[in-house]
């Protein structure tokens, strides 16, 4: 009888329709802020050599136009073309009146890792990501996985 009540009740959990704010435009990352979304602000990285063969992906401006206060803030997407599994969170640092984040090339390199995304589906193309560690203050960048596509945001 238990093992009944348990699937009816995990049944009744999975059948819940998402109810809040939806994206406006598909493949764009929104903050959740309360009941509003707000666009992080999307552009493509230019790649740069730097030293040794380092690749530098730099991002105009020293700070995005997309900011919250939540160190752990979560962002919804309405997805078309974009695969959400493949997205990646980075730090950025702010150089010369610009973005930018560093990958070393070379055996020993000790290049940036990805901040942990918690990753959740809503509905039927719509999905839920939540940072999984508290950000310091500070300029980050969402980035598909082999793109230089970027979804800035600044933490404050």
């Amino acid at each position: 009888m238990r093992l009944a009540v348990f699937f009816v009740a995990a049944f009744a959990a999975l059948a819940q329709k998402y109810s809040g704010p939806v994206p406006e435009k598909e493949d764009q990352l929104y903050l959740v802020q309360a009941d509003n979304l707000v666009p992080t602000e999307a552009a493509t990285a230019q790649e740069q050599k730097g030293k040794k063969g380092d690749s530098v992906y730099v991002v105009a401006g020293a700070a995005s136009t997309a900011r919250t206060p939540l160190a752990s803030p979560i962002f919804v997407l309405k997805v078309k073309d974009l695969v959400p599994e493949k997205l990646q969170l980075y730090k950025l640092e702010v150089k010369n009146g610009h973005r930018e984040i560093t990958f070393r090339s070379g055996k020993n390199a000790r290049n940036p890792q990805p901040v942990r995304v918690d990753l959740k589906r809503l509905d039927e193309g719509l999905f839920r990501l939540e940072v999984g560690e508290s950000l310091p203050n500070g300029q980050y960048s969402f980035t598909p996985e082999g793109s230089n596509d970027v979804f800035c945001f600044e933490v404050y």
